[in-house]
């Protein structure tokens, strides 16, 4: 079989040409080896009805083997032939012959350069996409966060126009100054507790040293 690859005639073809030739191969042995079947299978009938005949069915069978032997090395030489001439004269595209879907590169052709500097810039535009569509992608989660902080101070905003409205339905007045108020005097009193514990500990060690 043929090492070339032939991919100008398999993009024309739809097959590779070798693969088209195994195919063949394979066809006319399958029909050798039937025909010889037929033939083992007539020289029994004909023998059979032979008086005295001595040929046993072994004999027979070793003789088709021998022939086959013979056959398939005959056949294999002209298939190899066959092959040769079909590859090179059937199943062939020369050389100045452009197919229609290859005809852009004649009207737009390029160097091996050309191409790869278009490779390259293929490259860099492919890693811009992945970097504007993490970017997007970040982007998405960022705003999600703001919303989600956005509906927390909505509700503080809601709980402080609440303590706002209780405020002035018991006459506290500005809400922001009873804030301040309430502040001072949390202040106020985690000071005098601050004043409290220091006194209780000084009367236990006072008590510890009694």
């Amino acid at each position: 079989m043929s090492v070339d690859p032939m991919t100008y005639e398999t993009q024309f073809f739809g097959f590779t040409p070798q693969t088209c030739m195994l195919r063949v191969y394979i066809a006319f042995q399958d029909y050798l080896f039937e025909m010889m079947l037929v033939v083992e299978g007539v020289m029994l009938k004909k023998l059979d009805g032979i008086p005295g005949c001595k040929v046993s069915p072994s004999q027979i069978r070793k003789c088709t083997e021998k022939f086959l032997l013979f056959m398939k090395e005959h056949f294999d030489k002209l298939f190899a032939k066959m092959e040769e001439v079909l590859l090179q004269l059937v199943l062939n595209i020369p050389k100045n012959v452009l197919l229609p879907e290859d005809r852009v590169q004649e009207q737009y052709p390029y160097s091996k350069e050309e191409f790869q500097a278009l490779q390259d810039e293929l490259q860099q535009l492919q890693q811009q996409c992945r970097a504007e569509a993490a970017a997007e992608q970040a982007l998405r989660a960022e705003l999600e966060e703001q919303k989600a902080v956005k509906a927390e101070l909505e509700k503080i905003l809601q709980c402080f126009d609440g303590l706002e409205n209780i405020c002035r339905e018991h006459g506290a007045g500005n809400f922001k100054e009873s804030f301040a108020l309430l502040t001072q005097s949390s202040k106020k009193l985690q000071d005098v507790l601050k004043e409290v514990e220091e006194k209780s500990k000084k009367m236990k060690r006072h008590d510890q040293l009694m």
